[in-house]
């Protein structure tokens, strides 16, 4: 009798195509030329994902004037503490060399000065600007060069193919790859490899209004948390102050570029007024964005918003050429919803935008389970409480490198194992189970019940009250997600893709929520009106998820402490 799938072998697994993916292939293929590495799309290789959409740049430390220790407290600090500090250096001190390997061995462009050297423009929370960018669409730059020194290199490349869940080894010690579902034609297959990397980007599409690629759905966290890994600060979900309004355009909520606030642009609140002189009249609309984004929240909540629920952003006053020149990709998208950004304000919302928690690794991208590597935005504790715009890209680059060093080293230590065959049957079953229902749940009524939850009780100002309605009503989705009915046709079936995310999507707003009931402060992006303060004596602790578990491990200060931010 047939599986129900076909199988395909190779070294080296890579799930997703982001940042993180393609460097992770690239850096495995030049170490070793003879691994067999297959990357994993959801979407298209090269043309989908988060890093793509990427606009204002890449933090490193490159100017004489700035340092890597500087870059290393800005982050830590931005982070409220809550850092794994090693990750965070290892980020700082690899971005030079990996932005010095982007132009001279991938071929990406950046942005110059007259005299030659690397522009560098500002970020909010930054104290040197140290952005690197090409133009307002970096990201396009980096993945598209990516994705062409792929095409030099024998790597199989996969399109629109999901992950559906990561597959133990026969004997229970590591992972043994994953089951993949090929979406345009609905056949699986099981991909068995001796090393996996889960670099499929965050989830933060639980929300009414977010900014990453429609496909994200926290597929990672929620394979990695039902394989049994360990997950870290799923409570410290970032918000964008500025996401664009656009109706019911599927615009609203992307992102218009820190670099905005960066050259100048004002926030006013429909009264005209810069409100972030009430919050920070320090930093204004240059602090962090945990900062704006809440500043920007409470004046829409106590009535102060725009007439469609949000605030302004105003760059008019810094001339519209300049505007035109300096951010034409914000300018048009702007223009295809029917604003001026260079004449006029615009009006934006507070954005979910970034999920700092994710799979705990370790700084060569190794999880606790053998044969499984994390990067990217699926790996947690990078940037603490809450992160530095530039340093998202960065981080993809950086430990994506890192994975694919870690895997064309381990690829020739581990032998590939057997497949625990029950795991397979058992996704595969729970896969096909909505194509044998002729009726039950609408799989899209669900997914907007989650965004509404999680936007109105589970955002950006939480309480103990609206965390616990928020966790009841994310058990009875996913019972109701149990019985969500799909057309029994595999090829391209839309709703069928819609409850395999909706499982996926549930499973990681019940972790974001439940992390946020447990943690009784307020720090970086988590913001509990009910306990509105940093409390570093009883909180400087990360928060675990791991198979139903919660538990508490204390930040390790390997380099820097709160109370002076001077070496520890």
């Amino acid at each position: 009798m047939s599986p129900g799938y076909d199988e395909l072998t190779c070294d080296f697994l890579i799930i997703g195509s982001g940042g993180a993916g393609l460097m992770a292939a690239l850096h495995a293929y030049d170490l070793n030329p003879r691994l067999n590495i297959v990357v994993v799309a959801k979407g298209l290789v090269g043309k989908s994902g988060c890093t793509r959409l990427v606009q204002g740049g890449f933090n490193a430390a490159l100017d004489p004037k700035d340092s890597v220790e500087k870059h290393f407290l800005d982050t830590v600090k931005g982070g409220a503490f809550l850092n794994n500090q090693d990750l965070a250096w290892a980020l700082v001190s690899d971005a030079p060399e990996i932005i010095r390997k982007l132009e001279t061995k991938v071929g990406v462009f950046f942005d110059r000065r007259p005299d030659g050297t690397i522009h560098q423009k500002a970020f909010a929370g930054q104290s040197f600007d140290r952005t690197v960018h090409r133009g307002d669409l970096t990201g396009i730059e980096i993945v598209s060069r990516l994705h062409d020194q792929l095409f030099a290199r024998k790597i199989t490349l996969i399109d629109e193919t999901r992950a559906l869940d990561l597959i133990p080894t026969k004997d229970g010690s590591g992972i043994a790859g994953a089951l993949l579902l090929h979406q345009r034609t609905g056949a699986f297959t099981l991909a068995r490899a001796r090393t996996t990397l889960l670099a499929t980007g965050g989830g933060p599409r639980m929300y009414k209004f977010s900014a990453p690629s429609i496909e994200k759905v926290g597929d990672g966290y929620a394979m990695a948390y039902r394989a049994g890994c360990d997950l870290v600060d799923m409570e410290m979900m970032q918000f964008h102050p500025t996401g664009i309004l656009a109706g019911a355009s599927r615009l609203s909520g992307m992102v218009l570029e820190e670099g905005l606030r960066g050259a100048g642009a004002y926030l006013l609140n429909a009264h005209g007024e810069r409100f972030m002189q009430r919050y920070d009249p320090e930093r204004m609309e240059r602090a962090t964005r945990d900062v704006v984004s809440r500043s920007a929240y409470i004046e829409i909540m106590e009535g102060r918003g725009t007439p469609a629920g949000g605030v302004y952003i105003d760059a008019s006053h810094l001339g519209a050429d300049f505007v035109a020149k300096t951010f034409p990709g914000m300018v048009r998208r702007c223009a295809e919803v029917g604003y001026d950004l260079t004449r006029r304000p615009v009006e934006v919302t507070p954005t979910a935008h970034f999920h700092m928690g994710g799979v705990a690794i370790d700084d060569r991208c190794r999880t606790a389970m053998p044969g499984l590597l994390v990067a990217g935005e699926d790996s947690g504790g990078v940037h603490g409480a809450n992160r530095l715009g530039g340093n998202g890209v960065a981080e993809s680059c950086v430990f994506g490198a890192r994975a694919g060093v870690t895997a064309a080293q381990i690829c020739s230590e581990l032998d590939m194992h057997a497949v625990d065959a029950s795991a397979v049957n058992t996704a595969l079953d729970a896969a096909l189970a909505p194509l044998t229902r002729p009726e039950g749940e609408n799989p899209f009524a669900i997914r907007d019940r989650v965004q509404a939850v999680m936007w109105e009780d589970a955002g950006l100002v939480r309480s103990g009250p609206q965390l616990a309605r928020a966790r009841a009503t994310l058990d009875e989705l996913s019972d109701r997600a149990l019985h969500c009915a799909a057309p029994n046709e595999r090829r391209w079936n839309l709703a069928w893709q819609q409850v395999l995310d909706v499982r996926n999507l549930i499973t990681v707003a019940s972790l974001t929520a439940r992390a946020a009931e447990h943690r009784t402060e307020t720090r970086g992006s988590h913001a509990r009106s009910d306990f509105a303060k940093r409390d570093d004596g009883r909180w400087l602790v990360n928060i675990h998820l791991q198979n139903d578990r919660i538990f508490e491990v204390p930040v390790v200060m390997t380099r820097l402490k709160p109370d002076a931010a001077v070496p520890a």
